[in-house]
């Protein structure tokens, strides 16, 4: 976020409802929340400046674009240095497959949500990686159903 904002009640509608539709129109979104267009364009203006609104995407169908397996791969590594970690980054950003990573607390240094057509994919990304890469342990995971994911993200504690 750029910077801090307080964040109303319009504002929250505002944003459940671009969190359900980015693409719906201001007009419709001013309806629903009970302003006029001007007030309502300018409101998600202001989020989108300050950062609380980051970019406005299309989710699209996995299956439907042949990337239908998560793998959830746990990475650790015995290099904890600042080089390293941009060399680790650099690799993520040249592996499309890799659509999420975080670095962790606890005995896992890092964990990547992988997107692939099946498990020969996911071999072709482990390969990608440990060739850019030195890791110390690679543990995956393969997602047997997808039994919850949203993109929408909680409203309720903004504010506090």
């Amino acid at each position: 976020m750029k910077k801090k904002i307080e964040l109303d009640g319009k504002d929250l509608q505002i944003l459940g409802l671009l969190q359900e539709d980015a693409m719906m129109p201001v007009a419709e979104i001013a309806e629903r929340i009970g302003l006029t267009t001007t007030p309502c364009w300018r409101r998600i203006q202001r989020l989108e400046e300050a950062g609380v609104v980051r970019r406005r995407v299309a989710i699209l169908d996995p299956a439907a674009l042949n990337v239908p397996v998560s793998v959830f791969v746990s990475v650790r590594t015995s290099q904890h240095s600042a080089r390293w970690l941009q060399k680790f980054r650099r690799a993520l950003e040249d592996i499309p497959e890799v659509v999420e990573a975080y670095r962790m607390s606890g005995e896992v240094d890092y964990l990547l949500r992988v997107v692939v057509p099946d498990i020969a994919g996911y071999d072709q990304v482990y390969k990608a990686l440990i060739q850019r890469v030195e890791l110390a342990d690679v543990t995956s995971s393969f997602s047997m159903e997808e039994l919850k994911h949203v993109t929408a993200l909680p409203l309720h504690h903004a504010g506090k």
